[in-house]
């Protein structure tokens, strides 16, 4: 390959076209202000109501409930025809409508947390792949969640749907391969979004003792992970899932004291 043909290493091409879903949220918005920063086009989805966060760059942002795959599928249409195209969908939408043990989990609030975090991500992929098949620089990002692997307390949906998405991302990275779409996921811990912050401090000083390096992990680190894997550098990596969570997979507790 020539190098004069790629990108850089670590971020997208300038006019980079590019599809972010739930982005009036924390993360979601960060990447928007990180893409368009580097030049790319971009237009946000989330869900009716929402806007864009005071200081973020504005842009196109489309409402729709990502969770109808009609209603996701016009979303994406006309996202597509705003840009003229496409190169990369960000699947960052999700939401967790409450926290129970699963034993008194509400069949609603569960079908909702399916909905919202796993069949969304489905129905925009799929909207998705006709633009992104005529992209030569195609890949779609999809985030999925620490639960999905080591489990998660009092949110079984969440971790349910976000493990779906992992299976997902393998799934759609073997189908389109040969189409020239590249499929990862990133999997975050606890991220330092508004909403995290917002919680008790004993709260989150007890599932960062879980966590090796014993701190919230920064949303600009979640948005450089998602732009490596946008980048050339990352031009041989599909079917992935890339950890962003300060060590909470891994055992600290050795044999020594």
């Amino acid at each position: 390959m020539n190098s004069s043909s790629v990108g850089p290493a670590t971020g997208p091409r300038h006019g980079t076209k590019v599809v972010v879903t739930g982005a009036a949220g924390g993360i979601g918005a960060a990447l928007v202000g990180a893409l368009v920063a580097l030049g790319c086009e971009v237009v946000g989805i989330d869900r009716p109501g929402t806007s864009l966060p005071d200081g973020v760059v504005s842009i196109p942002l489309l409402e729709a409930d990502l969770a109808d795959d009609a209603a996701a599928a016009a979303a994406v249409e006309r996202a597509v025809s705003l840009l003229g195209g496409l190169d990369c969908l960000i699947g960052a939408a999700a939401s967790v409508a409450s926290v129970h043990r699963a034993g008194s989990f509400s069949p609603s609030v569960f079908r909702h947390d399916i909905e919202s975090n796993l069949l969304s991500q489905f129905w925009t992929a799929q909207a998705a792949y006709p633009a992104l098949v005529a992209s030569s620089n195609a890949n779609l990002v999809l985030f999925s969640s620490t639960g999905a692997l080591d489990g998660l307390p009092g949110q079984v949906s969440y971790g349910a749907a976000k493990a779906g998405v992992l299976g997902l991302v393998r799934t759609l990275a073997a189908e389109w391969a040969d189409s020239g779409i590249r499929v990862n996921a990133i999997v975050p811990g606890l991220v330092a979004t508004p909403k995290v912050l917002a919680m008790p401090a004993e709260t989150r000083e007890r599932v960062l003792r879980t966590v090796a390096m014993k701190r919230l992990v920064e949303v600009d680190e979640v948005v450089a992970s998602v732009l490596f894997l946008m980048s050339s550098g990352a031009g041989a990596i599909t079917g992935q899932s890339l950890r962003v969570d300060g060590g909470a997979g891994i055992n600290t507790q050795g044999l020594y004291r």
